[in-house]
C-alpha cells in the first residue's frame, strides 16, 4: 500500500474484517493495511487494540453502531469513506468479524464502486464460527451434521414480508447460527418450534466470543429464553441451534483457561505492558490497561550527554532497568556514536530482563546480581575489584539509593545521571474508581514502586484502602511490596523471580493452587 495523501491522486479503501474480538485472530494482511493507512475507520466490534498498529500520523475515526445507537448512519459512513479516498488518503475500514458476513461491507463496496473509488476486501474471521469454536461448539461434525446456515437474527421474525424460511430452518438438520439476534431470541425460538423444530433441540448463546469476557449460556429451545433471562445475557452474542451444542460438555476449552474471566488491572506504562498483557490474556484474563506512569526522556539530559562524551573516564557501566538501557543507547546513537566507544568498559545489570535488553545491543553483562537488595549487589561485585573504580549509573530521576550506596561502601566512585523520568498518568482516575466501586476488578498488578505510588494518587484521598479491600494485589518483588505496605495495603502475591514471567506465575499459583507447583 503506497501512501499519497494530498498529491491529487485518488486513495483506496480497504474493507477489513477485524475478526471476532481476540486480537490474535486479526490476519497479517489486515495488520499490514492498518499500519500503512492514513485513516482508520472502526466500529463497535473491532478491538480497540488494533489502533496501536496505526501510525502516529493516522487519523482514527469511530463510527460504531451499538444496539441502534449510531455514531454515524450507514449512509454517512459510506460518504466518509468516499470523501477520505478522494482526498488522496488510504483508508482502513475496520469491521468486526468478516465484512461480507452480515457486515454491510458489500453495501460500502457498492457505494465506493459507484463513486469511482478503488477498494479491496480483506476477509476476516467471522464470529459465526469462531465464537462457537471458543465455546467448544463445532458448527459441523460428521456425527451430527455436515451443514451450517448463517442467518440474520436482526430481522423481526413476525414481519409479514419476511424472507426468513422458517419451515426450512425447522426441518433442516443443519446447525443454525443466528447473528445479532439476542433481542429477537424469543421470537426466533417460537418460530422454530411453531414450524416443527423439537423443543428438545440444544441451543447456546455465546456473548463476546473469543474474548476474556466470553459468556456462554446453554439450554434447549424450550428453556433457553428463561436461561438467558436469568443469566442477564445481552448483545453482542451469536445463537447456535443444533445437536452440536451438546459437544460443548466435552470440548469446552477457552473458559477453562486458568485465569479465564479474571479482570486484572495493568498499571505498567503502556509502551512496556505488551508482554504482560499478552501473557495474561493467553491465560484467559481480561486485562484492563490503566497505565499509571509514562516513561519519557528527561527535560534536560545534559548530564547524560556529558557522561557519554567522557565515557573513557569510566570503568563500569551499570543498568538497573530496560529503560536505562534504552535511553542510554538512544542518547549515545543520537550523538553520532556507536558501541565501539564502550569497548573498554565492564557492565553490570540488575535483573535478567535488563541483561537481555543489553544483549540486544550485542553486549554481554559481566555481573548480574540475583536481586536488587544490597546484600545481593555486594555479593555479585565481591570479586570484581570495584574499589577505586569509576561507575556510571544512568537511571530514573527518582530512584532508590540502595545500589549507589552499596557500591560506594565498596569503594567505587559512583556517578548517577538521569537517563529517563517517570511521569504520572492522571487521565484514568475516574475510570479506576468506578471499576473498583462497582466490583469490576479482581486483581491489580504492580511492576515497580512508581506504579504503586502513582496508582494510589489516582484514587480518592482517604478511600484507597477501602476500595482495595477485596482486590488481589500482585507485586513483582520485595521492593515493590514494601512500597505497597507503606500505603497501608498488603500484597496478596509476590513474584519469586522479579520478572514479568515471575509475576504471571505468582498469579497463576494464587488462582490455581496446587496446579502449577
Amino acid at each position: 500500500m503506497t501512501k499519497h495523501p494530498g498529491n491529487g491522486q485518488a486513495g483506496k479503501v480497504y474493507l477489513i474484517g477485524a475478526g471476532p474480538g481476540d486480537p490474535g485472530l486479526l490476519t497479517l494482511k489486515a495488520k499490514s493495511c492498518i499500519e500503512q493507512a492514513d485513516v482508520v475507520v472502526y466500529d463497535y466490534l473491532a478491538s480497540p487494540s488494533f489502533l496501536s498498529y496505526a501510525s502516529k500520523e493516522a487519523q482514527c475515526i469511530y463510527v460504531g453502531k451499538k444496539g441502534g445507537d449510531h455514531t454515524l448512519t450507514q449512509d454517512k459512513i459510506n460518504q466518509l469513506l468516499v470523501e477520505k479516498a478522494n482526498q488522496g488518503l488510504n483508508v482502513a475500514r475496520l469491521k468486526g468479524g468478516d465484512p461480507f458476513v452480515f457486515g454491510r461491507g458489500a453495501e460500502e463496496a457498492q457505494k465506493l464502486l459507484a463513486s469511482g473509488v478503488r477498494y479491496e476486501v480483506i476477509p476476516g474471521v467471522t464470529s459465526a464460527i469462531s465464537a462457537p469454536a471458543y465455546a467448544g461448539i463445532p458448527v459441523t461434525h460428521r456425527d451430527h451434521t455436515s451443514f451450517v446456515s448463517f442467518i440474520t437474527g436482526h430481522e423481526d421474525p413476525t414481519r409479514k414480508d419476511s424472507r426468513m424460511q422458517w419451515d426450512l430452518f425447522a426441518k433442516s438438520d443443519a446447525t443454525l447460527v443466528f447473528l445479532m439476534g439476542v433481542k429477537n431470541l424469543e421470537n426466533i425460538v417460537t418460530q422454530l418450534m411453531d414450524h416443527g423444530k423439537s423443543a428438545d433441540t440444544p441451543v447456546a448463546l455465546v456473548r463476546w466470543g473469543t474474548t476474556p469476557q466470553q459468556q456462554t449460556v446453554t439450554g434447549t429451545l424450550a428453556t433457553i429464553v428463561e436461561n438467558v433471562r436469568q443469566a442477564k445475557l445481552k448483545s453482542p452474542a451469536v445463537i447456535v441451534v443444533g445437536s452440536v451444542v451438546d459437544l460443548r460438555k466435552e470440548l469446552a476449552w477457552f473458559d477453562k483457561t486458568p485465569l479465564f474471566g479474571k479482570r486484572i488491572v495493568i498499571t505498567r506504562a503502556r509502551a512496556q505492558a505488551s508482554n504482560l498483557v499478552a501473557d495474561l490474556t493467553r491465560l484467559g484474563a481480561h486485562c484492563i490497561e490503566i497505565p499509571t506512569i509514562r516513561i519519557e526522556p528527561p527535560p534536560d539530559n545534559t548530564l547524560l550527554i556529558d557522561a557519554i562524551h567522557r565515557i573513557k573516564d569510566y570503568d563500569w557501566l551499570v543498568f538497573t532497568s530496560v529503560n536505562g538501557v534504552k535511553y542510554f543507547f538512544d542518547t549515545l546513537f543520537g550523538l553520532g556514536k556507536d558501541v565501539r566507544v564502550l569497548g573498554h568498559l565492564k557492565f553490570a545489570c540488575i535483573g535478567p530482563v535488563t541483561k537481555q535488553r543489553l544483549a540486544d545491543y550485542g553486549i554481554i553483562t559481566d555481573i548480574l546480581p540475583d536481586t536488587y537488595r544490597a546484600e545481593s549487589v555486594v555479593e555479585a561485585f565481591s570479586t570484581a575489584a570495584i574499589n577505586g573504580k569509576s561507575v556510571l549509573l544512568p537511571r530514573a530521576k527518582k530512584a532508590r539509593t540502595i545500589l549507589p550506596e552499596a557500591l560506594a561502601k565498596m569503594g567505587a566512585d559512583v556517578d548517577e545521571v538521569t537517563a529517563y523520568v517517570t511521569v504520572l498518568e492522571q487521565d484514568a482516575g475516574a475510570e479506576l474508581s468506578d471499576l473498583l466501586e462497582n466490583g469490576q476488578i479482581d486483581a491489580v498488578t504492580f511492576t515497580s514502586s512508581s506504579t504503586v505510588s502513582n496508582f494510589m494518587s489516582l484514587l480518592p484521598s482517604g478511600e484507597a484502602v477501602q476500595l482495595m479491600k477485596n482486590i488481589t494485589i500482585a507485586s513483582i518483588g520485595p521492593i515493590t511490596s514494601d512500597t505497597i505496605r507503606s500505603f497501608g495495603l498488603k500484597p496478596t502475591v509476590e513474584a519469586d523471580a522479579y520478572t514479568i514471567d515471575g509475576l504471571v506465575g505468582a498469579l497463576l499459583t494464587h488462582y490455581t493452587p496446587g496446579e502449577n507447583t
